[in-house]
């Protein structure tokens, strides 16, 4: 499929307009999508296996910073670039409905990603210095997958795979650092990879409400590309294998509860795979709420078993 010119390089609003309203911001930084990265580095933080102790400010501090700061701002760049998109998919929204106004959601995109490098820097201060890299390589994948000239996006192998990277992989990297001030150890960087892989999946399952949209404008999300009931198939395989990889891991650990209780999810998960492949557009939602939320407590499972526990 040709790339669609408004797709890359849509006609810039005027540069003049009145600020925004509060509520129409928060909107435009979607709170509902802070969740998964908040959750994977608080993953991070307790596969690290340190007591929380003195550590809880940075704790705190590092669930804005992955949540309202990088994620937030992640989510204004995309609705920036994507406002030609959201004029078919969702006209509602707080830019193609023009509640903000002029290029304001511009720079609230650039605001946001100013204010989560300093908040990065503030917390590598005290707690070790693999958060700004973390920080800063989150920020780049966010405005090479909605900006030009990359705006890997229009990939469906590529745009999904950076999100769920981000989202799972440098969150979880992200809380790990911050309890334990150094690099993770390895059995921590292979399972937060392993999720970040299958998140691939789990992002894919947003783009069956946007394929209309998605032909229009020439971005090739799998749904699109592929059909509604292949891509179904594509994403169920790559949400499940690298489940099937952490428990694999954990057992070769000798982290055996936990392999059997993330084995006993992703069983779940694939009971509940054939409904979702039967109507992927219409079940994707519902499949979101039942069979990625067991993948989500899977995460969190495989933290545990490799930290040996809770520790406070």
């Amino acid at each position: 499929m040709a790339r669609s010119t408004h797709s890359v390089s849509p006609s810039l609003p005027p540069l003049i307009a009145g600020p925004p309203r509060a509520r129409d911001m928060l909107e435009l930084l979607k709170p509902i999508t802070w969740f998964p990265p908040i959750w994977a580095f608080l993953c991070g933080v307790v596969s690290a296996g340190v007591p929380l102790g003195a550590h809880l400010p940075f704790v705190l501090l590092g669930m804005i910073l992955t949540g309202p700061a990088v994620c937030g701002t992640s989510q204004a760049i995309n609705d920036w670039y994507d406002r030609h998109v959201d004029a078919i998919n969702e006209p509602g929204r707080p830019i193609p409905s023009g509640r903000i106004p002029g290029r304001w959601g511009l720079w609230i995109a650039l605001i946001g990603t100013a204010t989560s490098l300093v908040l990065a820097a503030v917390i590598a201060a005290f707690a070790g210095p693999w958060v700004l890299p973390a920080t800063a390589l989150a920020l780049l994948c966010a405005w090479a997958y909605s900006a030009p000239p990359a705006r890997l996006k229009l990939s469906g192998i590529w745009g999904p795979g950076l999100v769920g990277f981000t989202y799972e992989g440098l969150s979880w990297f992200t809380g790990a650092a911050v309890i334990a001030g150094k690099l993770p150890p390895w059995p921590v960087l292979a399972v937060l990879l392993l999720y970040s892989l299958g998140a691939h999946g789990i992002m894919t399952l947003n783009d069956f409400k946007a394929i209309e949209g998605d032909r229009a404008c020439g971005i090739r999300s799998l749904p699109a590309t592929l059909g509604a009931r292949r891509a179904a198939w594509v994403a169920c395989a790559v949400m499940a294998l690298p489940q099937l990889g952490v428990v694999l891991l954990l057992a070769a650990l000798g982290k055996v509860p936990a392999a059997l209780f993330v084995a006993a999810l992703l069983a779940a998960q694939l009971a509940l795979m054939p409904k979702l492949i039967a109507d992927p557009v219409g079940r994707a939602p519902w499949y979101n709420a039942t069979g990625t939320s067991l993948s989500v407590l899977g995460m969190l499972v495989a933290a545990l078993g490799l930290a040996g526990g809770v520790r406070l």
